[in-house]
C-alpha cells in the first residue's frame, strides 16, 4: 500500500469532529480505535473501487458519490473536499463531472449504472439500468466531463 494513501486517509479520519471531540475529552484510545476502524473501511472502499467493473465517481452540485456496486459512499461537498473520492479517482476509477450540466430533467431521466454488469436496455420501467460504458455516452452527451474513461480508444 502506498504510503501516501494511508497518510490522507489516517489525516481525513483524525481530522473528523467527532474523533477530536474524543481526543479533546481524554478519550485518546476510543479516538484511536474509530480511527483505524474508518481507515480500514476507507482502504476496504478503495479496493472496491479498484476491483469493480462498474465503480465509478460522479460530482454534481448535489455533491459527490462514490458508486461501488450495492455501496454508495457519499458527502454533499465536491470532489476537492472529498479525499476518499480523490484517491478513487488518482487510482484510476473513473470520474464522471456532470457539475457543468444545465438540463437536469435530462440527467434526472437517464437510466442508473448496473450494478452486477448486465445490461438492461429495455426503454420502459423504473429500475432501468446500463452498462457504466453506456451511462458514460449518455451523460457525455448531456456535457459530463470524463475522467479515466473506461471506454476503449478514449484517452483522459
Amino acid at each position: 500500500m502506498q504510503t501516501g494513501v494511508l497518510r490522507v486517509l489516517r489525516a481525513t479520519a483524525a481530522s473528523w469532529w467527532r474523533h477530536k471531540e474524543l481526543r479533546r475529552t481524554g478519550q485518546l484510545g476510543q479516538a484511536q480505535r474509530r480511527e483505524r476502524e474508518t481507515v480500514l473501511r476507507d482502504l476496504g472502499y478503495l479496493k472496491q473501487a479498484a476491483s469493480l467493473p462498474n465503480a465509478h465517481v460522479i460530482c454534481g452540485e448535489g455533491g459527490t458519490f462514490i458508486h461501488l456496486g450495492w455501496t454508495t459512499v457519499s458527502t454533499f461537498a465536491p470532489i476537492e473536499r472529498f479525499p476518499l473520492a480523490t484517491l478513487a479517482v488518482a487510482r484510476g476509477t473513473p470520474f464522471i463531472d456532470i457539475r457543468p450540466f444545465t438540463d437536469v430533467l435530462a440527467f434526472a431521466n437517464l437510466p442508473q449504472v448496473t450494478r452486477d454488469g448486465s445490461d438492461d436496455s429495455e426503454p420502459w420501467g423504473p429500475c432501468r439500468s446500463v452498462s457504466l460504458t453506456t451511462y458514460i455516452d449518455m451523460v457525455e452527451a448531456l456535457g459530463a466531463k470524463i475522467a479515466n474513461d473506461p471506454r476503449p480508444c478514449r484517452s483522459t
